[in-house]
């Protein structure tokens, strides 16, 4: 979220520091900072916080507790915040109050839309809002002052009904559609919430999402429906992915927010309202079926030092709370000098006692808190069998020259069928791992040379589903059509406990182009040794030859035959033949000229 240090700078009494300190101090007991630019800085606010800080008002608090400054009086910028008087001429009708806890409404009359005054837009494009006009920009102006999401209808596009007005609450029908306000019809379902016409039916908002466009306003509307609701966080969330239609106040309402905050977000911007647009409020609605219950958190001084690993005193909690705006009751009569927290209404994340110790770390400071080894294990750590046995058979197989290949749980037949299919081709899951090997085997043979192999041996451990279970088993596969599998026996891993691990000596990354590969054989004194013909292979050769060995060798007639196979390949670029003829063509003038007779 995007906080302006000039619009923060309303809720503090004394001067803030500049953005790039606020920033530090966020960071280091609250909040990442992605970037700070001029006097903006874009916060990362954790999801457990974004009950409460994707606002200007909690973000403030934050920077109050940590910084230690006081707010200025009158926390959501309102003093009554009664919603009176009454008003007949809107009902509103709540279908589901589990999906909408609360909703509360304001019915404005004799509102003059028009341009919103200079340090409005100057607010709101600070953080990269477009302004619309004085009714719209008052309630974004709220949304991010304090948290709660708002939307206006024109009362005069809704119908009414001898003389009253209605809203209802209700679920979507199947592909009912909508014309939201950025001009894009929506198709929606059953799963979706929406706010329809109580007359007629019809919906006119994505319920915490989008409004609609026939009841949107414009430069003739004189009277506005200004809805603040409180919404379920995962019917938006769900809906929102759906559409793939993601706003401000579908990101604040997925987070889940307090149903007591709407309250204050309807009477902050009905007052902006009036003040900008004139006209007066006739009267509110507000359905509040189960009201939020206040609750207490409880935890020990003992609990809080034995957590951190620090010696706080009664007075440092103490202090952390009050800076934080908890209420708190501190019982030292007990044995235990228990603190007892009632956390505001917005703070939904403080349940647990672990909750109140994370509020001390981060505002006593995560720096004062000494580091403390970890004390010993007191017992032995289980070991999990079949992990221990594949382990000690990698060790063994590796040890061995064999790799290791990881092929498709996927396959054309089987005796489990999988119900939601990766694709139609291979719709089982594998019955065994030779299959798979034999195809590996297949494709990694072609490429032997590259891999600087004599033989490919390959293995694998995985799961196969036959005979109705699940069982792990280690297959094997190597040149020659020797393939086999057996199942991995947690009990055989004792045979591998004095097989040392396989060790490699140095890596080398592979070219990316294709290779060539050559032969030469030839006849050398039968005293000759093989080392040193590939000496002088290597040195005429030049960098471009990366394998070469010895894979043939006997003796006739007084004479020793050596055959080498020689690979050549480029990091640079794919080498053609041509250019290595005239390679193999130095190789040959270097050997004759030993005196060595190519075969």
């Amino acid at each position: 979220m995007k906080i302006s240090r000039e619009w923060l700078q309303a809720y503090f009494e004394k001067p803030l520091p500049a953005a790039q300190e606020l920033a530090d101090a966020l960071t280091f007991h609250a909040f990442e900072i992605e970037i700070v630019e001029g006097e903006v800085l874009d916060v990362k606010v954790t999801p457990n916080r974004g009950h409460d800080c994707l606002s200007y008002r909690g973000i403030a608090k934050e920077l109050s507790a940590i910084l230690n400054l006081p707010l200025v009086p009158h926390p959501y910028g309102i003093t009554d915040v009664s919603l009176e008087p009454k008003t007949d001429s809107l009902k509103v009708m709540i279908e589901n109050p589990q999906l909408c806890p609360r909703f509360t409404a304001a019915y404005i009359t004799g509102v003059k839309v028009g341009d919103s005054p200079e340090w409005l837009r100057t607010a709101l494009e600070s953080i990269g809002q477009k302004s619309i006009n004085n009714i719209v920009d008052a309630t974004n102006y709220v949304m991010f002052n304090i948290g709660q999401p708002l939307h206006a209808f024109d009362a005069a596009k809704l119908t009414e009904k001898e003389g009253v007005r209605a809203l209802d609450v209700r679920m979507a029908k199947n592909e009912e559609k909508m014309l939201g306000l950025d001009d894009k019809e929506y198709a929606l379902a059953s799963s979706m919430l929406v706010i329809a016409d109580g007359n007629t039916g019809e919906a006119v908002s994505i319920a915490g999402i989008k409004g609609g466009k026939p009841t949107g306003i414009d430069e003739v509307t004189t009277a506005i429906v200004l809805e603040a609701a409180n919404w379920d966080g995962v019917t938006i969330r769900k809906t929102s992915q759906a559409l793939k239609l993601r706003t401000d106040a579908s990101d604040r309402f997925q987070q889940v927010i307090s149903p007591e905050l709407t309250v204050y977000g309807l009477k902050a911007a009905a007052d902006l309202i009036v003040k900008l647009a004139g006209g007066e409020v006739a009267g509110y609605v507000d359905e509040y079926p189960a009201p939020q219950k206040k609750w207490t958190v409880s935890v020990s001084l003992k609990k809080i030092n034995t957590v951190l690993g620090t010696k706080l005193a009664e007075s440092d909690v103490a202090d952390a709370f009050k800076r934080l705006d908890l209420p708190y009751q501190y019982n030292e009569m007990s044995s235990h000098c228990m603190f007892t927290v009632t956390p505001p209404f917005e703070r939904l994340d403080l349940v647990i006692p672990e909750d109140l110790i994370e509020e001390v770390a981060r505002i006593v400071g995560y720096d004062k808190i000494p580091a403390t080894e970890l004390s010993a294990f007191p017992q032995k750590p289980e070991v999990n069998a079949n992990f221990y046995a594949s382990e000690r058979a990698r060790a063994e197989l590796t040890s061995k020259g064999y790799s290791e290949v990881f092929t498709s749980v996927f396959a054309d037949k089987g005796e489990r069928l999988v119900a939601n299919k990766v694709d139609g081709v291979r719709p089982y899951l594998r019955a065994n791992l030779t299959d798979g090997l034999g195809s590996a085997l297949e494709k990694n043979i072609r490429n032997k040379d590259l891999l600087q192999l004599y033989k490919v041996k390959l293995f694998e451990i995985g799961s196969v589903w036959n005979n109705k279970k699940e069982m792990t088993m280690v297959g094997t596969v190597e040149e020659g059509g020797t393939v086999s599998e057996e199942p991995l026996e947690a009990a055989a891993a004792s045979a591998y406990d004095d097989l040392p691990l396989s060790t490699t000596e140095r890596y080398q990354p592979f070219s990316k182009y294709p290779f060539i590969v050559r032969d030469i054989a030839m006849w050398v004194p039968a005293e000759t040794k093989p080392k040193d013909v590939l000496s002088v292979i290597r040195a005429e050769a030049g960098e471009l030859l990366t394998r070469s060995e010895k894979f043939d060798e006997f003796k006739k007639g007084g004479k020793l035959s050596l055959a080498f196979r020689l690979v050549f390949q480029s990091f640079e670029k794919t080498l053609t033949d041509t250019e290595v003829n005239v390679v193999m063509e130095k190789v040959y003038a270097a050997v004759k000229g030993k005196g060595w007779e190519v075969r």
